[in-house]
């Protein structure tokens, strides 16, 4: 159960069962994908990065995600991005003047 609850995140350590106890419903809502990507700065708000999710513009690992109900493990969790054809990926490129001459042509 500790291995379960520290692969999902939830539980920062895997001594003891007293922490089981003080788990409580706010933590697995710390763990879906909307929260994650206001926590990465992704989003400004959660309702920008319930949007943003519901239309297809971010991705974990090769798949693209629409639920934002997702609970994202640890595992995971460093490969949340956006969608490569995506608008936002492409704004954020060019505010940060990090867009490749390449993507321009395509």
């Amino acid at each position: 159960l500790l291995e379960k609850l520290h692969g999902l995140g939830l539980v920062n350590s895997r001594q003891s069962l007293a922490v089981c106890e003080s788990l409580s419903a706010a933590a697995f809502c710390r763990r879906r994908l909307p929260c994650l990507l206001v926590k990465l700065r992704m989003a400004q708000n959660l309702r920008h990065a319930v949007t943003f999710v519901e239309q297809g513009h971010v991705r974990v690992g090769p798949e693209v995600v629409t639920d934002p109900a997702l609970l994202v493990p640890r595992a995971v969790e460093d490969f949340i991005t956006w969608v490569d054809a995506s608008r936002l990926r492409q704004k954020v490129l060019d505010y940060n003047q990090e867009r490749d001459d390449f993507d321009l042509a395509a």
